[in-house]
């Protein structure tokens, strides 16, 4: 089978931050918005306390929860124990997107076609940080400029970067 592509999903910090006590340091509805557009009918991996703070398999997607637990097992996820388990459960999908946390960024930065990110216009406190990467591998596609007052005031971008072609 065809691997599928592999895209990273995130919103975070100027200071690369994504969380904080297991949950987001911000409210922006949008950005959840965004979330399930991209990920909509496909496979999404992410890590077991990324899981447990969500709660639940997302509708509408296939959840691959990559833990060390051999014995864990959640209704309607697919358990695996490597990332590379996680990406060969993807098998037959055309996209899987990794949506955190970050552990399972660092793994699998190397490894992603794109990055979809939410680029929040501020510095927050956290707990939880997206790895540090080379803006020169990779080309930005698209930006899309926004901004809310409510729930919280916020600006942000949703940004697309695509890894630069090795030659």
């Amino acid at each position: 089978m065809n691997r599928p592509s592999l895209a990273i999903v995130v919103a975070m910090a100027q200071n690369r931050t994504i969380g904080i006590n297991n949950t987001l340091p911000w409210r922006c509805p949008e950005d959840l918005k965004h979330f399930k557009a991209l990920t909509m009918g496909h496979h999404l991996i992410m890590g077991r306390k990324t899981f447990d703070s969500i709660g639940k398999a997302l509708p509408g997607r296939t959840t691959v929860v990559v833990t060390r637990n051999t014995t864990w097992s959640a209704e309607g996820c697919i358990a695996a124990h490597s990332l590379q388990q996680a990406i060969d459960a993807c098998n037959g999908d055309n996209s899987a997107f990794i949506v955190g946390g970050a552990e399972l960024y660092a793994q699998a930065l190397p490894l992603v076609e794109t990055l979809f990110i939410t680029e929040i216009d501020q510095i927050v406190d956290g707990d939880a940080y997206f790895p540090s990467f080379s803006r020169t591998e990779w080309i930005e596609t698209e930006r899309r400029s926004s901004a809310q007052e409510t729930p919280q005031p916020l600006h942000y971008d949703f940004v697309t970067y695509r890894r630069k072609p090795t030659n």
